[in-house]
């Protein structure tokens, strides 16, 4: 399935046993999960944003499988609350994923993006810009079930006759980045490492690792490729992100060795062969992190510092 092809909301069957939930359009909060089953047992690959959104995904999966009436096993592919806070709503399963991502789970939980919400009006741009985002999702209530049980490296899991590959690729997207790859089906489940139509956003990296990840992505020969958000693709669309990842770095670099002030190489930088792509706001976050990386002492902005940033960026691309 090529890059924008059949991306509808729902449950879309990849074939023998595997399917991505997808959440058009793939925006802020908008994250796909998967669901890999063989006879009597199911492997969930991340919930969603909240509960109401979780339930929905959950009532499909059951009406598509009686294998997903108890999910067994539930994979976090990352702590990003996109792809964590419904984990409450898959009782008895063992919920798994990275070391990392364990123990960055619980920097920003529900309750804190909640009050974030509630209290917008005080933080300026940056607390609109929040809202317009995440006004949507339901955050009260959630109680965040972080993972019971954690690898570093590398693991596989079986679903019925299946062999199901966890793989560390973090630090990336974030500290802990996993992938899950089910060969005998030629199918891959990337979380946040891929994007596709929109532009990713590099909480952590290093940007090397996340090239690093889209290598190993493209050497797996997988047939359908599940991102963390947009359509199911393949690996022209691995390509397509791994280009933007090298690009990006060279741009941000030339700026960062001439000195220009982050806040300038990220105005300065050309996002024009990626004008299709949603949310290039997030160029103020992955310049940032660039920066960091490249040896800028300046302490790293505030959330609120990037959102306002964002914001700023956003209206004035507007």
């Amino acid at each position: 399935m090529g890059s924008g092809a059949n991306y509808e909301k729902g449950l879309h069957d990849l074939g023998n046993g595997c399917f991505a939930w997808l959440q058009p359009d793939g925006s802020w909060g908008w994250s796909n999960a998967g669901l890999i089953v063989d006879g009597e047992e199911s492997l969930l690959v991340d919930t969603l944003f909240d509960l109401r959104l979780t339930r929905e995904m959950l009532a499909a999966m059951r009406d598509a499988s009686p294998a997903a009436a108890g999910i067994d096993v539930l994979v976090n592919t990352h702590a990003n609350g996109d792809h964590c806070f419904g984990n409450e709503l898959v009782q008895g399963a063992a919920i798994v994923a990275s070391k990392a991502c364990a123990e960055e789970m619980g920097e920003l939980p529900p309750a804190a993006l909640a009050a974030m919400l509630e209290n917008a009006d005080a933080l300026g741009e940056a607390g609109a810009f929040f809202r317009e985002v995440f006004g949507v999702f339901e955050f009260e209530g959630i109680t965040l079930t972080p993972p019971t049980e954690t690898f570093e490296g590398r693991t596989t899991r079986r679903v019925g006759d299946k062999a199901v590959h966890l793989i560390e690729v973090g630090p990336a997207h974030t500290r802990g980045d996993v992938l899950v790859h089910v060969p005998s089906e030629g199918v891959v489940y990337t979380g946040d490492i891929l994007f596709i139509e929109g532009h990713p956003i590099i909480w952590e990296g290093p940007i090397g690792n996340w090239v690093r990840a889209c290598d190993e992505i493209l050497a797996m020969g997988a047939a359908s490729i599940v991102p963390g958000h947009g359509p199911v693709t393949d690996d022209a669309g691995v390509r397509a992100l791994r280009e933007y990842l090298v690009t990006l770095e060279a741009e941000a670099r030339k700026r960062y060795d001439a000195g220009l002030p982050v806040r300038e190489a990220a105005r300065d930088i050309s996002l024009a062969d990626y004008a299709s792509w949603g949310d290039a706001e997030r160029i103020a976050v992955n310049v940032s992190t660039l920066y960091r990386e490249f040896g800028d002492p300046a302490p790293p902005p505030s959330p609120v510092e990037l959102f306002a940033w964002m914001a700023e960026l956003r209206r004035d691309r507007r």
